[in-house]
C-alpha cells in the first residue's frame, strides 16, 4: 500500500499540553525536529538504542526507560567466532535512566549494577562510553555535513503514538575492549545506526526492522507496527541523502528457521538479507514479555531513489529482526 506522508520542515512539539498527540506532528522528516515532552505515566516508552558494525565485531547498546522499569544492555558479537558478551540489567521504574527529549541534544546516561554508560550528543556528532564486565566500548559517531536521518511519528491514536529516529551508515571511530583485548573501530567498514524512540504504545505489538549499510549506501525498513497508520519508516540513503519510500512492504522469512534468507519486496524496494548469527531475547514476567530474534547478515538487491534510479544493495551489512512485546 502506497502512503501520502507529509515531509515536516520545522520544530514540532510532539504532544499537545494535555499529553495527547499533537497533529501537527504527523509526518516525517530528514533531521530531528520533534521535542517529545510524554507527560503523564502509564504505556509511555523512551529509549536510545545504537548498533555498531565493524569487520569484527557488531555491539548493541541500549538505555530504555518502559514507565514501570528501565531495561539496559551492551551486547557484543565476535563475528569471526561467534561468541556473544552481553550485560543486562533492569532496573524498577527506570530509576536513575537520563533520556532527553530531543534526538541529537543533550545526555543520555545510566549506572545499573555493573554496567554504565554515558552517551553525549551535540551538534556535530555524538559521544558514547559504555562499560560492563569484560567490555569497554569508548567510540565517536561524526555528524557528516548534510548527512540525513529518517524521523517518523506513527499514529495509532491520539493517546497512542510513537516517535521514531532511524539514522542508518553514520560513521564511527575509537575502540573496544573485549576480554582485555583492544580494538579498534572505524574505517569505510565501520558505521553505527540510531533507533531513537519516544511515545505510548499500545499493550501488545510486533515490528520487524531492517537495517543495514555499506560505503556510500544505507538502508532502513520497517513492518507491522505501522501497517494501516498511513505512516511508514522506509528509507534509502544514498551519499548522506535520504529518500523516502512511502509504501508497507512485504516481509517473507521462517520463524521455524530465523538463519533462513529473509525477503523484503515493494514497488521502491527489493532484498533478500541472508543472516549469519542470530541473537535471541526472551522475557517473561506473565503480564510482561518480550521475544526478539535479532539476525545480522547481508543485503543482496536494490531500491530505486525519489527520481527512480535503481541503487544496488548488494554487500550492505547489518540486521533484519522480530519483536513481539507485551508491555
Amino acid at each position: 500500500m502506497v502512503t501520502h506522508e507529509p515531509e515536516l520542515t520545522s520544530p514540532v512539539e510532539l504532544c499537545l499540553p494535555d499529553g495527547r498527540l499533537n497533529p501537527a506532528a504527523v509526518g516525517w522528516t530528514r533531521r530531528p525536529l520533534h521535542s517529545a515532552h510524554l507527560r503523564g505515566w502509564g504505556r509511555a516508552k523512551r529509549w536510545e538504542y545504537w548498533g555498531i558494525v565493524t569487520p569484527d565485531h557488531i555491539v548493541g547498546l541500549v538505555v530504555s526507560s518502559l514507565d514501570y522499569a528501565g531495561v539496559h544492555g551492551l551486547y557484543v558479537l565476535d563475528r569471526a567466532t561467534g561468541r556473544e558478551t552481553s550485560t543486562d540489567a533492569v532496573v524498577p521504574l527506570a530509576r536513575g535512566s537520563v533520556l532527553p527529549p530531543r534526538s541529537g541534544a543533550g545526555e543520555v546516561a545510566v549506572r545499573a549494577g555493573s554496567l554504565r554508560v554515558r552517551i553525549a550528543q551535540h551538534a556535530d556528532g555524538t559521544t558514547i562510553r559504555a562499560t560492563a564486565p569484560d567490555v569497554r566500548l569508548d567510540v565517536e559517531v561524526p555528524l557528516p555535513p548534510g548527512h540525513e536521518s529518517l524521523g517518523v511519528v506513527v499514529p495509532w491514536s491520539a493517546k497512542r503514538f510513537q516517535y521514531t529516529v532511524k539514522d542508518v551508515g553514520r560513521p564511527v571511530r575509537g575502540t573496544l575492549v573485549l576480554h582485555g583485548r583492544t580494538y579498534k573501530v572505524g574505517g569505510p567498514d565501520a558505521f553505527a545506526v540510531l533507533d531513537h524512540g519516544r511515545g505510548k504504545w499500545p499493550y501488545a505489538i510486533t515490528w520487524n526492522w531492517a537495517a543495514g549499510a555499506a560505503p556510500g549506501r544505507a538502508i532502513q525498513l520497517g513492518g507491522k507496527w505501522t501497517d494501516g497508520t498511513g505512516v511508514t519508516e522506509n528509507a534509502l540513503v544514498v551519499d548522506g541523502r535520504l529518500h523516502k519510500i512511502g509504501e508497507e512492504l512485504r516481509w517473507s522469512y521462517d520463524r521455524s528457521d530465523w538463519l533462513r534468507p529473509w525477503r523484503i519486496s515493494g514497488e521502491r524496494v527489493d532484498v533478500t538479507f541472508t543472516p549469519f548469527h542470530e541473537k535471541v531475547s526472551r522475557t517473561n514476567l506473565g503480564v510482561v514479555a518480550n521475544e526478539t530474534h535479532q539476525c545480522f547478515g547481508h543485503f543482496t538487491g536494490w531500491a530505486l531513489t525519489d527520481d527512480g534510479t535503481k541503487t544496488d544493495l548488494d554487500g550492505l551489512v547489518g540486521w533484519a529482526e522480530e519483536a513481539r512485546n507485551r508491555w
